[in-house]
């Protein structure tokens, strides 16, 4: 695998080598040590996964106080834009956000550390979304940042009125209004 720092300190691209033959394709998702070698000890405790279809936006969630997760993801089926939002005060890119595709064909898993808020766009008819985190879901912990707010300047590859939101989701706060992380 190859290990990509992204400008946003913590914040990793992992791009696996895969193996291609006639009967399909091999590669290595995950791998402890190597992962660990180049991000760090992160204890990953529950996989997850989703379906959504096309102009499915969920997001921008994030956990706080010791309920923080940090997050491998990657797409099984389809392609995303994935978004992660720093809300660590202390750093020099807080409230700068990362943007990256993860499709099927690129099978890049993008990994995102505690201190962040996290969501994707489905740009395909379909994605299946699969990601390991490192804390259980605490609802009492939950929070949200509106996926249009200006401060962010997101840029979003489809129109707002494609984008299927929840109502929970676009009821999120803006991000002078959100919990940040010291």
């Amino acid at each position: 695998m190859t290990y990509i720092q992204t400008e946003i300190d913590g914040v990793w691209i992992i791009e696996p080598k895969v193996f291609p033959d006639p009967r399909g394709y091999f590669f290595e998702a995950y791998k402890k040590e190597e992962f660990e070698a180049n991000i760090g000890v992160v204890n990953f405790i529950q996989d997850n996964e989703s379906q959504s279809s096309f102009g499915v936006f969920r997001g921008l969630h994030y956990q706080k106080g010791q309920f923080s997760q940090a997050k491998l993801v990657r797409v099984i089926k389809g392609k995303v834009l994935d978004i992660a939002v720093d809300l660590r005060k202390s750093s020099p890119t807080f409230g700068k956000h990362l943007s990256v595709e993860l499709s099927e064909e690129n099978k890049r898993q993008f990994f995102i550390p505690r201190g962040f808020a996290h969501g994707f766009l489905v740009l395909s008819e379909e994605a299946i979304f699969s990601y390991k985190v490192d804390n259980t879901y605490a609802p009492q912990a939950e929070m949200s940042i509106l996926y249009n707010d200006p401060s962010l300047g997101i840029d979003w590859p489809i129109s707002e009125s494609q984008l299927i939101i929840s109502e929970k989701d676009k009821q999120a706060a803006l991000f002078n209004e959100a919990e940040y992380f010291e």
